[in-house]
């Protein structure tokens, strides 16, 4: 996986370049947070099929797991809802242990 070059256009506009040339596409959006979250309501992480990525929704590992799960969600056209916080033991393996929670809603696009 690595991170685009394309670091100052919007995701939601790299989303729009990337599937106009042809690549299977996915967006991550956080849809709720409570208390410390690293990134607001709305914060988009674009994915393609190969694993390329723009975007945050979180940083650290939770970005990682977010980005495995919408590879998923491109293969399978089924959209999903994803929770991190430190009541669920996987939080501190992918890295929200700042106390906080977010939600995640990934679908495909097009």
């Amino acid at each position: 996986m690595q991170n685009s070059t394309e670091q100052t256009l919007d995701p939601l506009t790299i989303a729009e370049d990337w599937m106009a040339g042809g690549r299977d596409v996915a967006i991550a959006t956080v849809v709720e947070t409570w208390g410390s979250a690293p990134r607001p309501v709305g914060s988009h992480l674009v994915i393609d099929g190969a694993g390329n990525f723009e975007g945050s929704v979180s940083g650290g590992c939770v970005e990682g797991a977010v980005i495995a799960e919408a590879m998923d969600v491109i293969v399978q056209g089924r959209p999903r809802m994803l929770e991190f916080g430190v009541a669920d033991e996987t939080a501190w393996q992918a890295g929200l242990s700042c106390g906080g929670r977010i939600k995640v809603y990934v679908e495909r696009l097009g």
